[in-house]
Formats: structure tokens, sequence, C-alpha cells
């Protein structure tokens, strides 16, 4: 384990593993670096690979009050760790921030996993809102679980993830993952047209409807995008089909 330090003092834990270009890995909501690991391994024959705990996860520090810019400055803070050039992946709601994070800094090439961006013209559920309202009041597990039931999960497995050890800890970074996403998850077009290295957008084609869709959606308005679809895939994809796609960019 390595550390950075980030423009706000926050200290950002990181590994690093394998040779090339530089490849940062950005999580999703309940993530932390050691979850991106399996993926790390799969492409260190390929890349410099960094997996970081996102502020308040593991072993990285935290501030408040939270915004979104001190997440992208963590970034910034490894992107320099590693040179100043990289590539950048992120999947889901990290998937999100990469994008935020690519419409501000220099990254070479960009991939996009499922950001989970919903339609424009959809009401947002009043779930999230519940899940921050648990969270405040100190039911992280429940709140996990509610989670986890908003993004399609089946009751039985949510009840399980959420009951796994120390995934209730991480809760109260789910309200950084919803301010990422805005809360309502709409699609962030000012910052998608920002992005102007060659970005990789992912999807499989049995995730939510609503990722694929999103997907499709993203590519064309991002200026320099191709779209990959992956066969029988849902949201989590197995790393050794993942990161031969990765390996493209």
């Amino acid at each position: 384990m390595e550390k950075v330090t980030s423009a706000d003092g926050t200290t950002i834990a990181y590994d690093r593993l394998g040779s090339g270009h530089p490849l940062i890995l950005v999580g999703g909501a309940l993530c932390d670096r050691h979850a991106l690991r399996p993926l790390a391994d799969e492409l260190a024959n390929h890349f410099d690979v960094v997996t970081y705990d996102r502020r308040g996860r593991g072993d990285s520090g935290d501030s408040t009050p939270y915004d979104v810019q001190r997440e992208v400055d963590d970034i910034a803070a490894l992107l320099t760790a590693v040179g100043g050039t990289a590539a950048l992946y992120g999947h889901s709601s990290g998937a999100g921030l990469a994008a935020i994070a690519a419409s501000r800094l220099p990254f070479t090439k960009v991939v996009l996993h499922e950001p989970p961006y919903g339609p424009d013209d959809v009401d947002p559920s009043d779930d999230g809102e519940q899940v921050l309202e648990l969270i405040r009041d100190g039911q992280n597990r429940e709140a996990v679980e509610l989670f986890l039931l908003m993004t399609g999960m089946p009751k039985p497995e949510a009840l399980q993830v959420a009951a796994a050890p120390g995934v209730a800890e991480l809760a109260p970074t789910l309200a950084y993952d919803f301010a990422v996403m805005g809360h309502e998850g709409t699609t962030p077009v000012a910052t998608l047209r920002a992005i102007t290295p060659p970005t990789l957008v992912i999807a499989g084609t049995a995730t939510a409807p609503f990722m694929l869709d999103a997907a499709h959606r993203i590519v064309a308005i991002l200026p320099n995008a191709t779209l990959t679809e992956l066969p029988d895939q849902s949201h989590v994809v197995p790393p050794e089909i993942l990161a031969p796609v990765i390996g493209r960019v």
C-alpha cells in the first residue's frame, strides 16, 4: 500500500501493480480498492494499474464537508503520483466520477463501464432520500439493503451483501455516490461533452435496461467514443472477460 495527499490534506491509499502505461481504476458504490484487485491482477500484464480507496473508505482518510471536487482532486493526486499521464477506468457510480474527472483532468484514454444515468424524462424516485435518511439515523445495514434493492438486486442477495463483513461500514459513502451522480442520476451532457480523449463505453446485454440505454445515449454525446456491448453480461463482469476489453484502450 502507498499513499498520496490530496489537495485538502486528505490521505488517499492506493496499490500499484504491473507494468506499462498507467491505468487508474475507480470503484463504484460500496467498493474499496480490494474489490478491484481481481481486475487489476488481470490487467497487470499490460498496464501499470492503480487501485485506490476512495475517500471515506478502507485506508483512506476523509474530510467535511463532502464535495465531488474533492474526489476529483484525489484522482488528480494519483495522476501526479504516476507521472502525470494515465488512462482512466470507472465502473458504475465510479464511472460517473471518472467522467467528471476526465472532463477536468488530462487523461490519455477513458473507459466508462455502465455509469447509472437514469432516463431524463422519468421522475426521480424518493428511494435515494430514504437511503440518506437511514444513514443519518445510523441504520447503515438497512441503508445498504435499500440501495441494493434500488439497483435491481434481488432481495435475498441484497440482504446477504448488506450483512457481509465491512459493507455496512461503507454505507455513509453512499451519500458521496449520490452526489457524484447528481442524486437523480440524469445524464450530465455538459460534462460528457467536455471529455476529449478517446472513450470506450462498456455495457452488458444482460444488465439493467436503463444502464444499457444510458450507454447508447452517452456514446452519442461524447465527442470521441465507441461502444462495446458484452454479450450475456450483467452489471458485474468477471475480470477475465472484462480485462481484455479494457486492454484495447
